[in-house]
């Protein structure tokens, strides 16, 4: 790469650019869901089981970026609120399918509205055009990133 193509300085990093993104809108969603009574990790869920219900304790757990053992903490909590049940898988017994309760639907939609106006609020300045471009890009990094083999050639030894 040459001297023109490397960021000059730290901020002009996409790496730390995307990182301090993300604190912002990490920091502003928790704020607003916490007038719910809601978690980043609890809003994540209940986005995931309206999105696809059923969905088992590993696979909630890896859409939300948590291990197994804090999705089943998470989801306890869930419970408390009635926001979820859990049931037996009706092939696989030691699956537990969860689901979104009426009440956990309703939570979810009210975060929805929340989440929606902090998300119109970070895009405000962009055009339809360039939120499209935005999200391809991101797409597209990500993309790359899981396609890439691990270098290890510049591992420590």
């Amino acid at each position: 790469m040459s001297g023109s193509e490397r960021p000059q300085d730290t901020v002009d990093r996409p790496g730390y650019l995307i990182k301090r993104a993300q604190a912002a809108l990490h920091a502003h969603m928790a704020r607003a869901l916490h007038e719910h009574g809601v978690t980043l990790t609890q809003f994540a869920v209940l986005t995931a089981l309206d999105e696809e219900p059923g969905l088992s304790n590993a696979e909630l757990a890896r859409r939300a970026f948590i291990t197994p053992q804090s999705m089943n903490e998470t989801l306890r909590d869930l419970e408390k609120h009635a926001w979820v049940t859990r049931s037996r898988h009706p092939t696989h017994g030691r699956i537990l399918r969860i689901e979104l309760t009426e009440q956990g639907r309703a939570t979810l939609q009210a975060c929805d509205k929340t989440v929606n106006v902090i998300e119109q609020r970070m895009l405000a300045d962009l055009d339809a055009g360039q939120r499209r471009q935005l999200a391809t890009a991101l797409s597209s990094c990500i993309a790359a990133l899981n396609a890439a083999q691990p270098d290890t050639t510049h591992a420590p030894s």
